[in-house]
């Protein structure tokens, strides 16, 4: 089952559009469930000619930033054999690898790209940092080649792991999910905090937390900035239904659209977008958790027009039997007096985004029952 994913978006500008050759990425990916066995997925949905991938290793991190253990280093195959061909347009797994991952781990991934490798498909704000050395450079083990350093993830959509569990939870979001005004580098993240309280909790209850929110991404429209991603019934096959062993999604989406321009007025079209991904993930058998909309007022967007949206969608968010449950993560980081607002203690500063203390207060007011009957187990 996927222990790890992230969503990726359409490169329009820097390195992203432009590409890079004979260029070794390094990257860092922080798990939910462990196991001894995993299997890693390449993506190049948004690129526009094949894309090589030359070498690609695994291995726990270093003593330093960009350092690994040399005793974990561990080549990755596709198809038996070290080097990749990803069509535009596809994503592509790796063979199994008997690689140990401890749950809430970290693994680092190591790919080089002979290049010039064109539009790079990748996640804009990774809110961790990766590296980047010139040349083949996936068997150095220390970080001091790597001299350039990253926000974005590239290339990478996701981690299996082979597991005695075999159901996950996708978090489908936008920037609240991605972890804005969430410290870097500290997975901090709400669906972070989920898996923590999951990984607390009896080993034979364990499950997949896997995190497909993308700053700025709404429901209904393209972002105006291509690297936000297209919208979210575009993208839920690929970012939710064809995750591996996912069982349960949680929805948490819909305040671009209300704050960015043009903004949505009609609640009303919210909601059926809402009952679009309930129903098409209901068809593949998933369990569809709806989480209403956090408070945003003092935010530069805020307007009373737009405010009395979000109180209309959160209404039938918490009336709604078209919802496997409901997750009300507004009342769970708003200000008791003014609960137009965020709680100050759980506002990163911009009065949009929580602080690492309202992610931690957003996890927390997950019912893990709502995620846990849709467990099975492997003998």
């Amino acid at each position: 089952m996927g222990t790890w994913a992230t969503a990726v978006a359409v490169p329009s500008s820097g390195t992203a559009l432009a590409g890079l050759t004979d260029v070794t990425l390094r990257q860092r990916v922080h798990v939910s469930v462990g196991g001894e066995t995993v299997r890693l997925r390449l993506t190049n949905v948004y690129g526009t000619a094949p894309l090589v991938v030359r070498s690609t290793t695994l291995a726990r991190p270093g003593a330093q930033p960009g350092d690994v253990d040399p005793a974990t280093l561990t080549p990755v195959t596709f198809s038996g054999f070290p080097v990749v061909r990803v069509p535009a347009g596809a994503e592509i797994l790796s063979d199994p690898v008997r690689f140990s991952v401890p749950a809430g781990g970290d693994l680092i991934v190591s790919s080089h790209l002979p290049g010039p490798t064109g539009p790079l498909t990748y996640h804009e704000s990774a809110h961790a940092t990766g590296w980047m050395a010139d040349g083949a450079r996936t068997e150095v083990a220390t970080g001091d080649v790597f001299s350039r350093r990253t926000t974005s993830f590239w290339l990478l959509a996701g981690l299996d792991v082979w597991t005695e569990a075999d159901a996950a939870v996708v978090c489908f979001g936008d920037s609240i999910t991605d972890g804005t005004g969430s410290a870097d580098d500290a997975d901090h993240r709400w669906p972070d905090y989920l898996a923590a309280r999951m990984l607390a909790g009896p080993p034979e209850e364990r499950f997949g937390v896997l995190n497909a929110g993308i700053g700025g991404n709404r429901m209904l429209l393209d972002a105006s900035n291509p690297g936000q991603g297209v919208n979210a019934l575009a993208r839920l096959d690929r970012d939710v239904l064809s995750r591996t062993g996912v069982r349960t999604v949680v929805l948490l989406e819909g305040v671009n659209d209300l704050q960015q321009d043009p903004s949505e007025y009609d609640p009303g079209q919210l909601i059926a977008a809402y009952r679009q991904v309930a129903l098409r993930a209901h068809d593949r058998g998933l369990r569809v958790v709806g989480g209403t909309i956090t408070p945003f007022k003092g935010w530069p967007k805020w307007t009373p027009e737009r405010e009395a949206v979000r109180a209309a969608v959160d209404e039938w968010i918490r009336g709604t039997d078209e919802f496997d449950g409901v997750v009300d993560f507004d009342a769970a980081i708003r200000d008791p007096g003014q609960p137009l607002r965020l709680l100050p203690v759980y506002d990163s500063g911009d009065h949009l985004h929580p602080s690492d203390a309202g992610y931690q207060a957003m996890a927390d007011a997950v019912d893990l029952k709502l995620i846990r009957p849709a467990l099975s187990f492997v003998a």
